[in-house]
């Protein structure tokens, strides 16, 4: 019963992965193609780890302390990707909404430029 468990588990999160990695290569946007190689392999990998926890009798600490990990270092380098993106020359970004980052970067400069 458990070899099942840990078969779905490892299944269910190389799906993830692979279809986040199907998604990198299709989506045109670059905030479209960091949210599919962010969000689904975190999960992925959480999945995979978690099998792995499970199907070893030892170091299920560790393991689990590499999904931990995993889950907080992953979408924090998206942030940072995605602004140092935002904030790059030369790339098209295409918003469907409102700007708020743009009204603070500009707000930013005022009071940088007023001191």
């Amino acid at each position: 019963m458990v070899d099942v468990l840990v078969g779905v588990l490892v299944i269910a999160g190389s799906m993830l992965i692979l279809l986040a990695g199907i998604g990198v290569l299709r989506f045109a946007d670059l905030y479209a193609r960091m949210h599919a190689a962010t969000k689904a392999p975190t999960v992925g990998i959480a999945l995979v780890c978690i099998a792995g926890a499970i199907a070893i009798d030892g170091g299920t600490d560790k393991i689990l302390l590499a999904a931990a990990i995993i889950f907080v270092t992953a979408p924090s380098a998206a942030h940072f990707v995605g602004r140092a993106a935002y904030r790059a020359e030369g790339i098209d970004i295409h918003l469907d909404g409102p700007d708020d980052l743009r009204e603070l970067m500009e707000d930013d400069e005022d009071a940088a430029s007023n001191d």
